[in-house]
């Protein structure tokens, strides 16, 4: 899993509409997830801290779940399937831990208001993100591509033909 954090609400370009964006800790990746206009004011509330004089519905749950004495360990975005995110709220209370079957846009909203992690599993990263920063990653591919031109069979074989770990 990747953790990932909001990195703002964005508009496509062509329909207008809204975008939760995630980026990974090294901002190499975004996976910019759909929502519709309510999540997204949802969310930017939540980035923005703002106290709604009434709780609003992802409010409402936190109070749920600190009533209740429960904790939010995490967020897990765990797949996506015909364009679709599914996600989990991992929470826990005392020994007893649950997963709640959420949307991700109000497992975000809920997990900003309680400053709770965001983990997305790597198959979602990998079939749904964009790249950020192109120059790193090249960068990057080209220091391995260098590193595997220069290497020899003997640096990787140890006596009896086992790879080296260090």
């Amino acid at each position: 899993m990747i953790e990932m954090k909001v990195a703002g609400i964005a508009l496509d370009a062509v329909n207008r509409s809204p975008i939760v964006l995630l980026k990974d800790g090294k901002e190499r990746r975004a996976l910019p997830i759909y929502i519709n206009q309510d999540q997204a004011k949802a969310i930017i509330g939540a980035l923005e801290n703002q106290k709604p004089p009434r709780p609003l519905t992802h409010d409402l749950i936190v109070n749920i779940l600190e009533v209740w004495g429960m904790t939010l360990e995490k967020v897990v975005i765990h797949s996506i399937q015909d364009g679709t995110f599914y996600a989990v709220l991992c929470a826990r209370q005392g020994e007893v831990k649950k997963e709640i079957d959420a949307r991700p846009s109000d497992a975000i909203a809920i997990a900003l208001r309680l400053n709770s992690p965001i983990w997305v599993m790597e198959e979602v990263v990998a079939d749904a993100s964009i790249p950020v920063d192109r120059e790193a990653d090249e960068a990057e591919l080209k220091a391995f591509r260098e590193f595997l031109s220069n290497i020899r069979p003997e640096d990787l074989i140890q006596g009896g033909g086992e790879f080296r770990t260090g």
